[in-house]
């Protein structure tokens, strides 16, 4: 255990929606490092472990307080909520990783939200899909709004990320409308609030309606393809079966 820092993948967060692999890796460590709403959410079963924390907007600092408590000769994990490899604290870990040569990583993977808010509303990523946030704080809007077009021209089902916060309470329309501009406005939708912890609810609604809703920064939102439908409540892609009847 020493000389290495685990990247481990939460998932939405409670023990259950935890992998077992995720979960036989921090009950072993000494020290669990990430954003201080995460190590919240592990509940009281790894109380025992020394927990370190940064606010929001400090993953540089969070990342080599791993590696210097590593450097102590303490055993090392790195909290991510959903998969520390999508929009997680993976990819840096290895960026910083290059100057702590004798220190190894190793990530576990954790349930994204667009897998689990997916299961909630039904089947909406039941084929080819692809996974877009509209936050602009590394990504320049003008290249998310590329990818939002190119995302409605090849007809794929989208799991939209980071939709809302309070700087950027109208992305979500902005979002919509450009994707308007390719789809049809019945298109079928929906969005998961809060998954897999308390107060999660669903809604379902076509895309014109989609533009006008309220949403937060612990919202997913699914916008279907060409032959997603509503069904019972549920958000549903057809993988294209035959079904005999």
């Amino acid at each position: 255990m020493k000389n290495k820092i685990w990247i481990v993948g939460m998932g939405p967060g409670k023990e259950e929606m935890m992998t077992g692999r995720a979960i036989e890796v921090l009950e072993q460590v000494d020290v669990i490092i990430g954003y201080t709403v995460y190590l919240d959410l592990l509940g009281e079963r790894f109380q025992d472990k020394e927990f370190l924390s940064t606010p929001m907007r400090q993953e540089e600092k969070r990342c080599r307080m791993c590696f210097e408590e590593a450097e102590k000769g303490k055993s090392v994990a790195m909290v991510c909520s959903g998969d520390a490899g999508v929009y997680g604290m993976a990819s840096l870990m290895y960026e910083i990783g290059k100057e702590y040569s004798a220190i190894s990583l190793e990530v576990i993977p954790g349930i994204t939200a667009a897998n689990s808010g997916a299961a909630v509303l039904g089947a909406p990523l039941n084929h080819d899909y692809c996974v877009i946030s509209l936050s602009d704080l590394m990504t320049p809007w003008e290249l998310i709004e590329k990818r939002l077009i190119m995302a409605a021209r090849g007809d794929f089902a989208i799991a939209l990320y980071n939709p809302s916060s309070r700087k950027r309470a109208d992305y979500l329309e902005r979002a919509c409308k450009i994707l308007l501009q390719e789809i049809e406005p019945e298109r079928a939708c929906g969005y998961v609030e809060n998954i897999g912890r308390d107060g999660e609810s669903t809604v379902t609604c076509t895309l014109e309606e989609l533009q006008s809703k309220s949403v937060n920064m612990f919202t997913t939102v699914f916008v279907g393809n060409s032959r997603t439908r509503i069904q019972d409540g549920k958000l549903i892609t057809p993988r294209g079966y035959k079904i005999e009847q």
